[in-house]
């Protein structure tokens, strides 16, 4: 950038002779810019013209002229940097700013949280780290899959609050009386973010691919045949029932973007920019359902205003906060809950290196010595998990005489917390005389099963969606955990049981059997919950709306901002 480059020669001017007159001559100049003298001639000039110095030269090679800066560096960077963003010039804003995080969060502050623009309401999120590219195959961040939930459109959706799928591109559905033949009735008049038509061909052959996925192709194993009976009908052939079609649908993994672009969905928000400083999303102009009232959304990567922060709750991830502490002295919590996703430890029996027992007491010396409640963190943010679901209770173990093998090896992922865990746990087996070796794993889901192989005991987190149960019947079928831990028998026998329930017509009845499945597994050990996250969003008072997801995001949808005062 032109004007960053002409700016840091500036301070280094102001560097060498301050803000006080001063006598110099070119050549002593040129060496402070480190350039030849006809082009720090250039730079004096152009600094003159802007209204940065005084310069007032002499006749005759080698003469003193008289040099005084009017501004210091700090407040040219903030006047331009503020001029930026009253245009409206966000992105080159962020990449403009070198300031002290303090100073640049009084320059962002005014602009953060809900504000309008060219009489368009905008809702500006400050974010404390980079996003993955947002297409729904490849998510792994909590805040990228609530934007591609956003951004894309399902056949079937959830709403906010209801376990149920509803309609989404499909008007509505039908399922045979054998179960096992589904029509989807879609909406006429679709459209793409880029204003092209939807066609249910273009539906189907985005199934196609997706039934070929590895990411998304178990949701699809009852899947034999998609046809198209009619123009704005499609049709869902399975081998055996499969009662959680429609959830399955309305998942990340099955969101439907455009045939040649990954990034063109048809939800109510477009991805209108994508860059390391600025993700902004604007309203789909032809979008199917409930308009929503905001215009547009902006995620201000920001990471320097988190790092000053001495309250390490604000930075994380289940804490959102619309605007800036020191602008908004009245920004408030507007919505906490408890996530029903949760934090676990997995144990692989697969391996051998650990038996049932053994894995109990390892589950029963976390429970017994209370570890989780002495973690080094707010403990605001997490809660102790006594359920896996409401009313799926998490059995206490008793394994007193059991004796540990004298290693074990256990594998963790983010967030942070997992760490602490794992600190923990190292010194509570240290007193039963087993010594715990702690591997960390960098990415937020299990890649393959070649780190689970090698470990006996993994830390990882589930997220759970609006639908409970079947989120968690999803993760037994997705998850490269299970083939990790589970020995071929047993993951011969989870396959059989979820066929068995996907078959179940009743809601009730396919819960109550999955939940007597889970609990077999943590009976013995395999896998137990250990803390819930605490969702919080805290904003000012002109930001309403504010619902929260299961995800722990605000419903963008939902959230509207009141026009300003004349």
């Amino acid at each position: 950038m032109r004007l960053q480059n002409r700016l840091n020669q500036f301070q280094r001017l102001y560097a060498s002779v301050g803000s006080q007159p001063a006598t110099v001559n070119v050549s002593e100049l040129a060496e402070v810019f480190c350039c030849s003298e006809r082009h720090t001639r250039t730079l004096l000039s152009q600094f003159q013209h802007a209204g940065w110095i005084n310069w007032h030269s002499q006749a005759g090679r080698g003469k003193r002229a008289e040099l005084q800066c009017l501004y210091t560096p700090e407040s040219l960077r903030g006047n331009y940097l503020q001029q930026l963003l009253k245009n409206g010039e966000h992105s080159a804003a962020l990449q403009f700013s070198e300031v002290d995080p303090n100073h640049l969060n009084a320059l962002l502050a005014p602009h953060l949280g809900g504000q309008w623009q060219a009489d368009a309401p905008t809702l500006r999120i400050p974010y404390y780290r980079s996003m993955q590219p947002l297409d729904p195959q490849t998510l792994t961040g909590r805040a990228e899959q609530h934007l591609a939930h956003t951004m894309h459109a399902g056949l079937t959706r959830f709403t906010t609050g209801n376990p149920l799928p509803q309609p989404d591109l499909a008007h509505h559905w039908q399922i045979s009386n054998n179960g096992k033949t589904w029509h989807f009735f879609l909406r006429s008049q679709l459209y793409w973010h880029n204003g092209e038509p939807i066609h249910a061909e273009q539906l189907r052959q985005q199934f196609e691919r997706l039934r070929h996925s590895p990411r998304s192709k178990h949701a699809f194993a009852a899947v034999a045949e998609i046809k198209l009976p009619h123009a704005l009908c499609l049709q869902f052939d399975l081998e055996v029932p499969d009662y959680w079609l429609a959830h399955r649908l309305a998942d990340l993994s099955c969101l439907l973007s455009h045939p040649d672009d990954a990034f063109c969905g048809a939800g109510p928000f477009r991805l209108a920019s994508f860059a390391s400083e600025l993700v902004r999303l604007e309203q789909h102009a032809y979008y199917h359902l409930q308009r929503p009232f905001l215009a547009a959304i902006e995620f201000w990567i920001t990471p320097q205003l988190f790092a000053q922060r001495d309250n390490v709750s604000c930075q994380h991830p289940v804490r959102i906060m619309l605007g800036e502490q020191d602008e908004l002295a009245d920004v408030k919590p507007v919505k906490r809950s408890t996530s029903l996703g949760f934090c676990y430890i997995a144990a692989n029996l697969r391996r051998q290196h650990l038996t049932p027992e053994q894995a109990q007491k390892v589950v029963m010396i976390i429970q017994r010595s209370g570890l989780l409640n002495h973690l080094p963190i707010d403990h605001d943010l997490v809660k102790p998990s006594r359920e896996m679901l409401p009313e799926w209770p998490i059995p206490e173990h008793q394994a007193d005489g059991v004796v540990l093998p004298k290693t074990l090896r256990l594998l963790f992922h983010p967030p942070v917390e997992l760490e602490f865990v794992a600190q923990a746990l190292q010194l509570a087996l240290l007193a039963e005389n087993c010594q715990l070796e702690i591997v960390y794993h960098q990415g937020r889901v299990w890649d393959d099963e070649s780190g689970i192989n090698q470990v006996d005991l993994i830390l990882g987190d589930r997220l759970i969606g609006e639908a409970p149960e079947a989120t968690l019947e999803n993760w037994l079928r997705q998850d490269m955990l299970w083939s990790g831990i589970l020995s071929d028998e047993d993951l011969a026998q989870q396959a059989q049981r979820l066929k068995t329930i996907q078959q179940l017509p009743l809601a009730d009845k396919r819960a109550e059997e999955l939940r007597d499945h889970f609990y077999h597994l943590m009976k013995r050990g395999s896998i137990t919950p250990l803390f819930n996250y605490q969702y919080q969003v805290s904003a000012p008072p002109r930001v309403n709306g504010v619902q929260l997801t299961a995800w722990g995001w605000f419903d963008f949808c939902q959230a509207w901002i009141p026009p300003p005062l004349s």
